[in-house]
């Protein structure tokens, strides 16, 4: 169990907190809920370039990790589609040091012209290297775009093109950041060595004064159910063809996300996973044959992705994806691989619990998507999960009409 207390300040910040005695260090947590999902369709990139710029350093430190260093401790951040994510970890007796640089930036984050275009460049050059000159790059952009109509998860927290950031102004930055930053969009998980009384403390002395923006609910466009399937064929320099599956499924809220989950590993996860004994082992079609889900706020997509061997045709690949997919709608999944992938999941979370850091982390998450308790309960929602709910899942998800389908491969 792990015990979990919560306030809420008067301008709306929500802090979480959690005592771990085992270990001398704190870990501060900072969710702002603001991720691509919120971007305005023809400014994309902006959350992802906006982690970067707040370390730019604020009105009483020029630099925000040299402080945090010199008192024992290190930072980083990263930003998804739904949430951009900060965390400190440092010495318990050296906390405040953290209340104070994250306060400073959000109140009065030092963002100057040069500053800006310094990050400009290297969000650039990051979309560049990631997307641009590695094989396989553009992959996510492509499948997003055909998958998605009208949602803004149709674009990758990247961006859409290098354009849009090189183009972006300082305007346009403090923009976004006013229209995001605040303590009334912000969760906060203090984690670690230091009792809740001390943590509430110092959040009301660092953070109590910071008048709220007041953040209206962001409307977001819902996807419309996929009723037929979606093909599409991109020519690239890449060393193998690859067929990309990506099915529509729940959000990570939803009842069945457990089950979508553990669809996956049954799937894909390790040497007595479907794919590797009936398809990896059975033929030469396949290279790597691999399923995925993305874990996303808002209904999101559930990947089937596999490199073919030369010399393989991309109708022969996908038949035979499909064929096993049949299969496995047709058979369902035993109450044994059920419980083993529980197991296995079960021990992973145990693992990382561990960690103060991770359980910070955690909290957040969990308070973001439904209540910061639930990370208590998750482990029951899986072992709650029955073959019938298995297979009513998979029939919802695991159909053609539901799927778009990316063969990507070789010029000719």
């Amino acid at each position: 169990m792990i015990e979990v207390r919560t306030y809420t300040l008067s301008n709306g910040l929500r802090l979480l907190h959690h005592k771990d005695a085992t270990t001398k260090m704190v870990a501060l947590n900072l969710l702002y809920n603001v991720g691509a999902r919120n971007e305005n369709p023809l400014k994309t990139g902006f959350a992802h370039l906006f982690e970067h710029l707040m370390f730019s350093g604020s009105a009483n430190s020029e630099s925000f990790d040299e402080p945090l260093q010199a008192a024992g401790g290190e930072s980083n951040a990263w930003t998804s589609n739904d949430m951009t994510n900060y965390y400190d970890v440092l010495p318990a007796h050296n906390v405040e040091t953290a209340f104070w640089l994250e306060s400073d930036r959000l109140l009065q984050l030092s963002l100057t012209e040069d500053k800006f275009e310094t990050q400009k460049s290297v969000v650039v050059e990051e979309f560049k290297q990631r997307c641009l000159n590695r094989p396989y790059g553009d992959v996510s952009h492509i499948i997003r775009d055909a998958a998605y109509t009208v949602h803004p998860y149709r674009w990758p927290v990247i961006g859409l093109s290098t354009d849009v950031i090189a183009n972006a102004t300082l305007d346009d930055a403090w923009g976004f950041f006013n229209s995001h930053y605040s303590t009334d969009n912000l969760i906060m998980c203090v984690s670690g060595n230091i009792d809740f009384d001390h943590a509430v403390e110092l959040t009301e002395k660092w953070f109590g004064d910071i008048a709220p923006r007041h953040i209206m609910p962001q409307i977001i466009p819902v996807e419309p159910v996929q009723t037929a399937p979606r093909n599409l064929m991109v020519e690239r320099d890449v060393p193998q063809n690859m067929i990309l599956k990506a099915y529509h499924m729940c959000g990570r809220s939803d009842a069945d996300y457990q089950a979508s989950d553990i669809i996956s590993d049954i799937l894909a996860n390790g040497n007595s996973a479907r794919f590797f004994r009936n398809v990896l082992m059975k033929s030469e079609v396949f290279s790597s044959l691999d399923a995925s889900i993305g874990g996303s706020l808002d209904p999101g997509l559930f990947y089937v992705r596999g490199y073919l061997r030369d010399g393989v045709s991309y109708e022969e690949g996908n038949e035979l994806i499909q064929r096993e997919l049949s299969a496995f709608l047709k058979e369902g999944a035993s109450e044994y691989e059920i419980t083993k992938y529980v197991n296995k999941l079960d021990s992973k979370e145990q693992f990382e619990n561990i960690s103060y850091l991770e359980k910070a982390t955690k909290l957040c998450s969990y308070e973001f998507s439904s209540k910061a308790d639930d990370i208590n309960s998750e482990s029951d929602r899986y072992r709650a999960l029955r073959s019938e709910d298995i297979s009513r899942v998979s029939n919802e998800i695991l159909q053609e009409r539901n799927c778009t389908t990316l063969f990507y491969g070789k010029k000719q």
